[in-house]
């Protein structure tokens, strides 16, 4: 068995090699540059780096995943063979070691690659390599993509709970955001759709090739459990699947702009992955209508099947490091030369009417993917409910797809187009996702919804259902849930974010776009659970109580739009005042506007909360009521009898 995975594992790098060489040939990356060429240690030592280097990073990532997903959370006693889950992160470790290692090797050969003679001189080579790390964004993402990687390191050897290992995993993954902002990604003019699909693709492909290399590790020490196992990965193969192909056509869009392109060196490369990527989809058609079928009886097909998806696995990774080293045929570099072009990296928008805010679109691959999946996933469950008899009502169902479909809108239609050009339109989609939008998600109830479809598991192992409920029951959600702390979060990120540098972080930065995104969704989604939330929580705060933070917080929102009205002072003036636009109001009388859209807007979702507090209240006030009717008509009146006589001998006491 040893003898044959050796083989398997030289058959897998030997295609990754060809792949990579033959990638690099057709490309074009393997010519030598007429201009400053960079050597034949750099042009093909670099590639060697980075592919040894995706390679350990999905195996890293996707085996923390796997383990996390699939695995019961059993280690082996002293003495005793090791578990299935021990042998995973054993495996993860190793990798993240190849990880932390390579990772700073690429980062010495991208530096040579840019200076030639960076090494020529190793008295200056330190300080100038330091000065790459620090100070040229390029560094930057390698050097903080290496840290991350020596953190999950050494998350992995020192934990092996499933908590330790649940931060290892999310310390793997954000090392995987550096890199995305990095290659291609980093010079185009289409910036933050090509990180958003960079980063999907990186991610799901690395749990994807990562997974089954795990689990073709962990195999042997599966035993009964081994088709079960194989299922759960196979779930989340089809996921990453999906994702990936997504990810790959919007990349693609971003860098072959005709079709006559395709018959270019990048284009032959960019079809041949696109082949390959099929041929995977193929293989896991053969793992859920066949293989998984007949596990038991299918031991050494497994084996080859799975020796076969790693191969080509394998020569996808080296052509995709190929792809990655070779010139795109549009060119990505050239942005423009107006304000508006050199502050974003795309043209000004035509003047905002309600027309092109309906007919301009900014796509933004992560969101695209999240609003789509999230609604899929909830009407799977419902779907499943409904199967089995089980009631699910049908306005949750409404309530939550609306809200997706709304945070779809927001966060890839006109409003993402225009929120970088006018703060009114910023202030908007902000209202929108922080008031609008988590009132209809909370009432989808989606943490009952998974905690009644998705079946619980009963082998040590942790799927979805247990991950959520075990978040949601935490001593931090336990604390920012509180009424009164969601409150102040919600107020209280108003001021912090448009009065502090934060803003200036989330307009420029696509990472700061995206956090601003996350925060505001989930401040105002906690604040609205707070108050009518349908989902069981450690609070239950009184009505009366309930009401009093509503008003409360919206009259410190409504002062939030005052101010901002009368405001004489640009916000990020660098930004929005430098912007150019030749049409709409001046930036200004934008802000201001955007100021009253903050107090207004808010008026209707208060109205709102307000109305379903107060129908909530009520409604307890009937149940209770009935309660003490039902209780009365058990007990014959008891307890009135009770308190009758209670004040009939504390009359007779003051008679006397």
């Amino acid at each position: 068995m040893n003898i044959r995975r050796t083989i398997t594992v030289v058959a897998i790098l030997c295609a990754s090699v060809v792949a990579l060489v033959g990638g690099m040939v057709v490309g074009g990356a393997a010519t030598p540059s007429v201009i400053a060429d960079v050597g034949n240690l750099v042009r093909w030592g670099l590639p060697a780096a980075k592919l040894l280097t995706n390679a350990a990073t999905a195996v890293t990532v996707g085996t923390l995943v796997f383990a996390c997903f699939s695995l019961p959370f059993t280690t082996a006693k002293a003495g005793r063979t090791a578990t299935a889950f021990d042998a995973a992160l054993t495996l993860a470790l190793a990798s993240a070691i190849v990880w932390t290692v390579a990772s700073v090797a690429v980062i010495g050969l991208t530096y040579a690659s840019i200076d030639t003679a960076a090494f020529q001189n190793m008295a200056t080579a330190g300080s100038k390599l330091w000065l790459f790390v620090t100070e040229v964004s390029v560094g930057q993402n390698l050097a903080m993509s290496s840290l991350f990687a020596s953190v999950a390191t050494v998350l992995i050897a020192a934990f092996r709970g499933h908590l330790g290992v649940a931060v290892a995993t999310v310390a793997a993954l954000c090392a995987l955001i550096p890199i995305a902002q990095s290659g291609h990604a980093a010079g185009t003019a289409n910036h933050n759709l090509a990180v958003g699909a960079s980063l999907l693709h990186i991610s799901f492909a690395s749990i994807w090739i990562g997974g089954l290399v795990a689990y073709a590790l962990v195999e042997p020490r599966l035993r009964a459990t081994g088709q079960q196992v194989l299922t759960r990965y196979s779930s989340i193969a089809l996921v990453s699947f999906l994702v990936v192909a997504v990810s790959g056509v919007f990349s693609a869009v971003i860098r072959v702009s005709s079709i006559d392109q395709l018959v270019t060196g990048y284009g032959a490369l960019l079809l041949a992955k696109a082949l390959m990527l099929v041929v995977l989809g193929l293989f896991g058609v053969w793992y859920r209508t066949r293989l998984i079928r007949v596990w038991p009886q299918a031991r050494g097909v497994r084996g080859k099947v799975i020796a076969c998806e790693l191969g080509v696995m394998g020569a996808t990774s080296g052509l995709a490091v190929a792809l990655a080293q070779s010139a795109p045929p549009t060119d990505q570099d050239v942005i423009g030369t107006t304000a508006a072009e050199i502050l974003t990296g795309e043209p000004l928008p035509p003047e905002i009417t309600f027309g092109t805010i309906l007919t301009q679109w900014s796509l933004d691959p992560i969101w695209f993917v999240l609003t789509i999946g999230a609604a899929w996933a909830y009407l799977v469950g419902a779907w499943r409910l409904h199967k089995r008899g089980d009631r699910w009502p049908v306005g949750r169902t409404v309530s939550w797809v609306s809200g997706c479909a709304v945070l779809f809108l927001v966060t890839n239609g006109g409003l993402n187009r225009y929120q970088e050009y006018m703060f009114s339109v910023h202030m908007t989609a902000h209202m929108m996702l922080t008031m609008v939008i988590p009132i209809l998600l909370v009432l989808g109830a989606p943490v009952t919804l998974i905690a009644r479809a998705v079946a619980k598991r009963h082998d040590g192992s942790w799927g979805m259902r247990e991950w959520v409920l075990w978040a949601v029951h935490t001593p931090y959600a336990r604390f920012i849930s509180h009424p009164v702390v969601a409150a102040v979060i919600f107020a209280a990120s108003l001021w912090v974010f448009y009065f502090t540098p934060i803003i200036e972080w989330a307009v420029r930065e696509h990472l700061g776009h995206e956090w601003m995104t996350i925060h505001f969704l989930i401040s105002g989604y906690l604040f609205v659970q707070a108050l009518i939330g349908i989902d069981p929580g450690p609070h239950r705060t009184a009505y009366p109580v309930r009401l009093l933070l509503l008003l409360a917080t919206m009259a410190f929102h409504a002062f939030f739009g005052v101010a901002i009205m009368g405001s004489t002072g640009l916000i990020d003036a660098a930004w929005y005042g430098a912007m150019g636009r030749t049409w709409g109001p001046t930036p200004l009388e934008d802000q201001q506007i955007g100021g009253g859209i903050a107090w207004s807007i808010g008026e209707i979702p208060t109205v709102i909360l307000a109305l379903i507090v107060a129908i909530a209240w009520a409604r307890s006030d009937q149940k209770e009521a009935k309660r003490l009717d039902r209780n009365a008509d058990r007990t014959h009146e008891a307890e009135l009898e009770a308190y009758n006589a209670m004040l009939a001998r504390m009359g007779e006491r003051d008679d006397q």
